[in-house]
């Protein structure tokens, strides 16, 4: 029975990926490939990137219970992060994310992917965390999304551990995200996500479809605050706000 269901699930999530490369098959290539050479086009392209999230997350038989416990200014730029728990996750933020176009970092490896690296290039800001050099440019890269009126989408603990299917646990937070917010003066958000990691690990023969839920939990106003001074106090409320919440969801 259980090599049985360990194979529905590697169709399962076979299915996903063919979701998924079919939509960059068909609009990536001639719609978001083409225009996303222009920084002013980027808004226009979004809601193709977004929906290419939605079609990927809803076509896999998941369904979102998003709650927001603060509200979010739909003229007001952010930088995003969240806990990382799953490849799932990029196409739930996508999701919810309607009003606020945003560009994610992350990993270099993926710009080797044929076609859809080329698209994640132009759209992501890509860091190559073994290298000083790559990590130095997601400041001035961040500037000009920021610049251009987007948001910025970090998951500060830098990476997924196969740990996570199986207890709540928070990698430590990198510092990225947090230089970012305090030193361009953009406002940190922090969201929690709950259940993917059960629902969709890095296991091509575990998991199963299902209802995600997704808080929106505070806000952190960073107009006053020095780097140097309260970054790392700014970095453990983040990170304590998103540990407390998935320890309370989960009782």
């Amino acid at each position: 029975m259980k090599y049985i269901k360990g194979f529905f699930v590697l169709i399962w999530r076979i299915w996903m990926i063919l979701l998924a490369t079919i939509y960059v098959l068909t609009i990536g290539i001639f719609i978001v490939l083409p225009l996303a050479n222009f920084d002013k086009t980027f808004p226009y392209i979004y809601p193709f990137i977004r929906y290419w999230g939605k079609f990927v997350l809803y076509g896999t038989g998941f369904r979102i219970d998003y709650e927001k416990l603060v509200p979010l200014d739909p003229k007001e730029n952010y930088i995003f992060i969240a806990n990382h728990t799953s490849v799932m996750d990029i196409m739930l933020v996508l999701t919810v994310l309607k009003h606020h176009p945003i560009a994610f970092v992350g990993k270099a490896e993926l710009v080797k992917i044929p076609i859809f690296g080329k698209i994640y290039k132009r759209i992501c800001i890509p860091v190559d965390r073994t290298s000083a050099r790559s990590k130095a440019q997601v400041y001035p890269e961040a500037i000009k999304k920021l610049n251009q009126n987007l948001s910025i989408f970090i998951f500060p603990e830098g990476g997924v551990s196969n740990e996570k299917e199986f207890k709540i646990y928070l990698d430590p937070f990198k510092d990225g995200a947090f230089n970012i917010a305090i030193e361009t003066k953009t406002p940190l958000a922090v969201f929690s996500i709950h259940g993917l990691n059960k629902m969709f690990p890095f296991n091509w023969f575990r998991g199963y479809p299902g209802k995600i839920k997704i808080r929106l939990l505070k806000t952190f106003d960073t107009k006053d605050l020095d780097v140097k001074q309260d970054k790392v106090a700014l970095k453990e409320a983040a990170f304590n706000t998103i540990l407390k919440d998935l320890e309370q969801c989960k009782n």
